[in-house]
């Protein structure tokens, strides 16, 4: 029987570029070879496709692939832009449409559509470069709302990238101009204490419509204040699933990652990620193109349920055939 030629694209030109890397390698590693032909799509930090080493058109690149995985974290991968092009060529790819995929990456969005849904994130407000304000100005109508310590993110980045702590208010002006001018828009929120947590979201798995897979604990190196990009990529993060959480927190957890993955319209998978708090969950943000890497929390919380990264694949590669 002839293989599935799967092209996996990872790369790219997002602040993500490593641990897209990492994830694309996970996921050759993973597809079962006499079932899959694992080809490799490489996109350089200048946005130049390949396939075996070799410059080409994205065109040439997947002219001969029966299905996608998209591996690109952040950029032209989460924004929609690969989405599209895979769409306009006839490609089933896994994952979620470019619109609900945008619309993930955009923190700014995210939270209107969440809060409007009913799920409890922290007080924060969101600014972008083109208001009429001054940064100081912002930073006001930041504080009439709640006090420091602040945590900035930029608007559509993931992965911990130019996150940024203000102490208090009288540093808040110079770092929302920091990430606004690098980033074009920014999200002020509060800093929150408590146990992190991410939750895994699997459509159509084992019978269920939303299959949700058991919380996750993440567990930070000692005195971090927050999950930071280099905890990510120096694998200083653990993820102990079972969790230590009860099961009312389980249930909790895992019903608003349902009720967000439903929000914003995500397809085959997602990941939300939370604050745990003396009042329960609180909801921080949610990928739709989660990592794969050893490492990272998706893996775990599918073997946690006796799956794997390759039947995950496998399951993801049928529903995008579907």
């Amino acid at each position: 029987m002839a293989r599935t030629s799967v092209g996996i694209l990872r790369g790219g030109t997002s602040s993500e570029y490593d641990f897209s890397l990492k994830t694309g390698a996970a996921m050759m590693s993973a597809l079962p070879e006499e079932r899959y032909e694992a080809r490799d799509i490489f996109i350089d930090r200048g946005g130049v496709w390949h396939m075996r080493g070799i410059p080409m058109s994205p065109s040439r690149a997947i002219s001969q692939i029966d299905v996608a995985l998209n591996a690109l974290h952040g950029g032209a991968g989460e924004d929609g832009t690969v989405g599209r092009f895979l769409e306009r060529a006839g490609i089933p790819y896994a994952g979620s449409s470019p619109l609900s995929s945008a619309l993930s990456l955009n923190k700014i969005r995210t939270r209107d559509i969440l809060i409007s849904a009913g799920i409890r994130m922290p007080r924060g407000l969101g600014f972008t470069l083109g208001m009429p304000y001054t940064t100081g100005e912002m930073a006001y109508t930041v504080f009439q709302q709640f006090g420091p310590p602040y945590m900035v993110k930029p608007m559509s980045e993931g992965s911990s990238h130019g996150i940024r702590i203000a102490s208090n208010l009288a540093v808040l002006p110079d770092v929302l101009a920091d990430i606004l001018d690098t980033h074009g828009g920014a999200v002020v929120e509060e800093l929150l204490q408590g146990k992190e947590a991410t939750v895994g979201v699997v459509r159509d798995f084992r019978g269920e419509q939303l299959y949700v897979l058991p919380p996750a604990r993440v567990v930070l190196p000692p005195g971090a204040r927050f999950l930071e990009r280099a905890h990510r990529q120096n694998g200083l993060i653990d993820h102990i699933v079972p969790s230590d959480f009860g099961t009312a927190e389980k249930k909790r957890l895992m019903d608003v990652a349902r009720v967000a993955h439903r929000a914003l319209g995500l397809g085959a998978f997602s990941q939300a990620d939370f604050i745990v708090d003396r009042r329960g969950p609180v909801l921080l943000e949610v990928d739709a193109h989660p990592a794969l890497y050893q490492g990272a929390a998706f893996p775990p919380m599918l073997e946690s349920v006796g799956s794997s990264l390759g039947g995950f694949l496998e399951h993801s590669i049928a529903l995008a055939r579907g």
